[in-house]
């Protein structure tokens, strides 16, 4: 009844170019995640700017590791902060632009980091992936504002889509260009960064251009530091009120903690574990990018059939498939091999494997977004999820951590198996949520 009554008195949503403009911010922001994060520099830092000191690049795993667990904690302290600063002072579209050039500047900073920097390199991979990050919480909190609740699922897939496109048009030009991540091969793949950093700032132009701020100002003439610690002191107060977003918000806690860890370790994984070749490494981008976006579209359709929370679920159990895969990649090929006699390689394999993974990725992450919107009162989407955030880069941290440790100690190809075990607990802590209640009751806050 309240779902039905919020649908009479729905506001006024964006327009199709207002929706491709906020979507375009996916489609720009790729080319950090992937150029710096997953594919490129990730692999540059750990094998050439620290390299292997003997340990099998267990230092540089760690390093690397750490840089990006700093940064994500930085964002767990500051991210709810920022979102209730949004919502009071109607400033998505402000601190969205700040986080973007800050972005823009550390990552093209990446240039002048060569092998033997690793100091320069670890505090301009933390601001940068601390400025990225936040542009992530800022851009989604648009979200609940597009379109109905019934269309989230498709808008958030679309956004997504077209980041893995972005990503696509972004790294496919860089590997091809640019070259393999190797120390003779230095002096061009130095150039990742400036590159990143130039197609971030052009592509996101429409985003600026085209999306709205709709909020409405409240009085000035009160610190930020002030207004955010007294709404998030009050939204904390609230929470028990959202229970089910609370209860979401934990089990993403766990996904999340998997997905990081894929993301920052999945190329490193490739080069270190599976050894593979570079036209391999590159094949593996484009299926990866590919199926992601074909999971944040499929399952974005899906999600807005299903409900977020089933759909959610589902990319959760091709997750665990997937990593079990990633897991036994090479003795997959040499059973293979041994019990028929092929002469399969495991990098090959791993392109199948590559398949899972990318449509896990680009669903589990767009259904994760869409869910938070659904149970997110448009007065307060900034700070929601800016919690949202806060989850998930506190799930960066914990993953991350977790795994560049226990890597250290077992090595790469054991250590990745913690993301089957996060993967179910995310799954068993979600089945205590229910949509249409924490749905209901953003209607009811709102409406109160």
């Amino acid at each position: 009844m309240l779902l039905n009554d919020a649908a009479k008195a729905a506001p006024s949503y964006a327009s199709r170019r207002e929706i491709f403009g906020w979507a375009m911010f996916d489609f720009a922001n790729q080319a950090y995640t992937l150029l710096i994060i997953t594919v490129v520099f990730g692999e540059l830092f750990t094998t050439v700017i620290v390299g292997d000191r003997g340990d099998g690049f267990r230092l540089a795993n760690f390093l690397w590791s750490l840089a990006l667990a700093i940064s994500y904690l930085m964002v767990v302290i500051t991210a709810p902060l920022c979102g209730a600063v949004m919502d009071y002072r109607a400033e998505k579209k402000r601190f969205l632009l700040v986080s973007y050039l800050a972005t823009v500047a550390t990552t093209a900073m990446l240039y002048f980091v060569a092998p033997g920097y690793v100091v320069m390199g670890l505090i301009l991979i933390i601001i940068s992936n601390y400025a990225y990050s936040m542009g992530e919480s800022f851009i989604a909190a648009f979200l609940p504002e597009l379109g109905p609740p019934d269309k989230l699922g498709k808008i958030s897939g679309f956004g997504w889509s077209l980041g893995y496109i972005g990503g696509l048009f972004a790294a496919g030009f860089t590997l091809v260009a640019l070259g393999e991540a190797t120390e003779e091969n230095f002096e061009r793949i130095r150039w990742v960064g400036p590159f990143a950093a130039g197609f971030f700032l052009i592509t996101a132009i429409p985003t600026f251009l085209w999306l709205k701020e709709r909020g409405t100002p409240q009085p000035t003439g009160v610190a930020y530091w002030r207004i955010a610690r007294q709404r998030v002191q009050s939204t904390m107060h609230e929470l028990r009120y959202f229970r089910d977003l609370t209860v979401f918000l934990i089990s993403l806690l766990f996904s999340m903690a998997g997905v990081y860890i894929i993301i920052a370790f999945a190329f490193i994984y490739g080069a270190q574990v599976i050894g593979w070749d570079e036209s391999v490494r590159n094949i593996m981008f484009i299926i990866v990018q590919v199926t992601a976006a074909a999971g944040a579209l499929g399952f974005g359709w899906l999600q807005d059939r299903l409900g977020a929370k089933r759909t959610y679920q589902m990319t959760l159990a091709l997750w665990v498939v997937a990593i079990i895969a990633i897991w036994a990649t090479p003795e997959i090929a040499a059973l293979a091999n041994t019990r028929f006699g092929w002469q399969w390689q495991a990098q090959h394999v791993f392109l199948v494997v590559g398949c899972l993974a990318g449509l896990s990725l680009g669903s589990s992450q767009s259904a994760s977004r869409a869910l938070v919107g659904l149970f997110s009162p448009l007065e307060k989407s900034a700070e929601f999820f800016g919690f949202w955030g806060l989850a998930n880069k506190l799930a960066g941290v914990l993953g991350i951590v977790m795994l560049g440790v226990l890597q250290a100690m077992i090595g790469l190809q054991a250590s990745i198996l913690l993301c089957v075990g996060l993967f179910v607990i995310a799954m068993l802590i979600c089945a205590n949520v229910n949509e249409r209640r924490g749905r209901e009751a953003a209607i009811v806050w709102k409406n109160a």
